[in-house]
């Protein structure tokens, strides 16, 4: 848990509480530091980062799992994916949704932002890509339990679909639907 280093009143407070009708509670805002135990592995979160130059030179970071040992569910959807087909050098676009059960790690969320943005430029089928993304998740947090849609807009006339899960899902566990609709043309 992030330690407040400073707590100060929000800018402009001062001119608040002398206005007739201003609120009688003060509002406070708490600034933290990315040196707080926990964090300060990671490099990305709270800086200005480059995208990677390809999936390869990409990092995936993680933080503790405040809950390990709970299975719950945790989503990424990325609506708007990119890459380009390995042979015409065209680009693809996707939604892609992962669905994962955190083990001792959580995924951190810009990490994996510029993970996938750094497909922009990356040649590969639309399966090598999906699977290739739960493969890398897969190594960098060791998930109890992942899944991902790969939702591929048409090219040539034919939408694909790829699906990857690790197994089954942790039983109990609230799984819904991924919420991307089956593609459909003009009929």
């Amino acid at each position: 848990m992030a330690t407040p280093v400073c707590c100060t009143a929000a800018p402009g407070f001062e001119s608040f509480l002398r206005h007739p009708f201003s609120p009688i509670i003060p509002i406070i805002r708490a600034e933290t530091t990315m040196t707080d135990a926990p964090y300060e592995n990671l490099t990305q979160l709270g800086s200005s980062s480059e995208v990677p130059a390809s999936p390869d030179a990409a990092t995936l970071e993680s933080v503790p799992n405040p809950h390990a040992g709970t299975p719950y569910l945790v989503r990424f959807a990325c609506p708007e994916f990119t890459s380009l087909c390995p042979v015409t050098g065209q680009p693809d676009f996707a939604h892609i949704v992962v669905d994962y059960v955190p083990d001792r790690a959580l995924l951190e969320s810009k990490s994996l932002k510029l993970y996938l943005a750094s497909f922009r430029n990356h040649r590969g089928f639309h399966e090598g890509c999906t699977v290739g993304i739960a493969k890398r998740i897969e190594d960098a947090i060791a998930p109890a339990w992942l899944r991902i849609g790969g939702y591929w807009y048409p090219r040539g006339g034919i939408p694909i679909d790829i699906y990857y899960q690790s197994g089954s899902p942790p039983e109990g566990l609230w799984l819904p639907d991924q919420g991307v609709p089956p593609y459909r043309g003009r009929g």
